[in-house]
């Protein structure tokens, strides 16, 4: 199975490489991708080794870091839409305030991770018995 979609894998990359050799934009792919690979290592990667050496000390770090995480995913599936370029002709298109859903889904997960720490030291704290 292993083998299958490897070879599967390797086709449809001579698939898209053939598309893109045909289609003309290789110079925008390769731009893309030369700002993708500085964006991932000039900040994203100093971002998450600094997040990782502040949050060494702190007790409930591996919540702290899965929010990150889940907050980080957000805003990387959020960005379309908050970085839009002023008002949509069509106001159907874009009809909510997505700023501020993105800001109360942030603190949701804040919420529940602040909670987390909190739920685990009640379940585990002794029980008195009657």
């Amino acid at each position: 199975m292993r083998v299958f979609m490897g070879a599967t894998g390797v086709l449809l990359m001579g698939v898209g490489a053939a598309l893109l050799a045909g289609g003309g934009q290789l110079a925008d792919v390769a731009v893309w991708l030369a700002g993708a690979v500085v964006l991932h290592d000039g900040v994203i990667a100093p971002l998450v080794l600094a997040a990782g050496l502040l949050l060494a000390g702190v007790p409930a770090r591996g919540a702290v870091r899965a929010a990150l995480v889940v907050a980080g995913c957000l805003t990387v599936v959020a960005l379309p839409v908050l970085l839009r370029p002023g008002a949509p002709t069509n106001p159907s298109a874009l009809p909510l305030d997505y700023v501020q859903n993105w800001l109360l889904v942030l603190g949701a997960v804040a919420v529940v991770t602040a909670a987390l720490p909190l739920a685990r030291r009640l379940r585990s704290r002794p029980r008195r018995q009657k």
